[in-house]
């Protein structure tokens, strides 16, 4: 079976061998990789992969700044992606948890009966008060989460999808594809959650705006749930940050994303079943000279930036707001206020 993942990256170099090693240990056969405007040699490290036949690394097509979605609209047309059987679009820091036979691709495809598109739900693991970064599996250093069943008071969570290849596919969306709305009902894709079940009918047509990509958590991960890792250590959250802007001298930072993604509440250490197979595997990728070399470059750019932007009082401030924010998400902190209970 042909399994080809597809993401976007900028700046992800320390993490990259991680997500491939364990991508394809669960039965992801090729990658596809966009990146644009790196700085700390990702771009680099995924053209050394390149040569070697493990990825293909393609510069993000974008000429605005709709960098995804014009990456996957150029995706659908590369022969990498045509001739999978199958297709996983993901970032670089979700990890696609199986739980089901062998906990590989296959088996979670063979449990949902070999649908044309399966929706896995998201949960999301905390910082856990990690605040050095260390280059070590990120599966490994990040261990709780948020119930599962809940994120931020809301009983839906969003969700990521593999498409078969014969999906009636209009184009594809970062969390799922969409199908066109003239196509006739019998017609439809045959399309699960992760655990098996058809998903939610307004799920499926794309019926509610704020549906579109989510649909209720509980009871749909029996077989499969997508642990991501949105923070990971402190200083790794101030790189993230500033690749993502970079312009914070005369405005205050929003800590909301982080205090979303920061609850603790839940232990979840089921991925670790990989981590002796992802060691090896590590070691393996890294054993090549020039891509070993690359990937500790990578490293250091990451340190240094972070070095950087700490000399910086915007991201003293921030990384001091960070340390202090409550790990309790700010709705349901808001429900626990209306509650009367706080």
């Amino acid at each position: 079976m042909r399994i080809t993942a597809v993401t976007c990256v900028k700046n992800e170099g320390p993490f990259l061998l991680e997500w491939i090693a364990f991508n394809r240990l669960i039965g992801v056969s090729d990658h596809l990789f966009y990146s644009n405007d790196c700085s700390d040699g990702t771009d680099r490290l995924l053209d050394a992969l390149a040569a070697r036949g493990l990825v293909t690394h393609l510069p993000n097509p974008a000429r605005g700044r709709n960098y995804q979605m014009e990456a996957l609209k150029h995706a659908a047309h590369q022969p990498v992606v045509k001739q999978a059987d199958w297709v996983w679009i993901a970032d670089v820091d979700e990890f696609l948890n199986i739980h089901v036979g062998d906990h590989r691709i296959p088996a979670l495809i063979d449990a949902c009966g070999d649908p044309q598109a399966i929706s896995v739900s998201f949960q999301f693991f905390a910082n856990g008060g990690i605040e050095r970064f260390e280059d070590e599996p990120v599966i490994a250093q990040f261990t709780h989460s948020h119930n599962p069943d809940i994120w931020c008071a809301d009983l839906s969570s969003e969700v990521k999808t593999l498409v078969r290849q014969d999906f009636p596919l209009q184009y594809f969306g970062a969390h799922r594809p969409f199908f066109r709305r003239d196509l006739p009902r019998e017609a439809r894709p045959r399309w699960t959650d992760g655990s098996g079940r058809p998903v939610p009918y307004k799920f499926l047509i794309a019926a509610n705006p704020g549906r579109i990509r989510k649909f209720p958590a509980r009871g749909a991960r029996d077989l499969a749930t997508l642990n991501h890792y949105a923070l990971r250590s402190l200083d790794s959250y101030l790189v993230k940050n500033d690749r993502g802007d970079v312009n914070r001298e005369n405005r205050a930072f929003d800590d909301t994303y982080w205090r979303e993604r920061n609850d603790p509440a839940w232990q979840d250490t089921s991925i670790h079943r990989f981590l002796p197979a992802l060691r090896a595997a590590l070691h393996e990728l890294k054993s090549d000279p020039e891509i070993g070399a690359l990937h500790e470059q990578a490293v250091r750019m990451h340190c240094a930036r972070r070095d950087a932007l700490l000399e910086q009082p915007a991201y003293r401030r921030m990384r001091d707001q960070l340390r202090a924010a409550p790990t309790l998400p700010p709705q349901e902190a808001a429900m626990i206020a209306r509650l009367g209970l706080s």
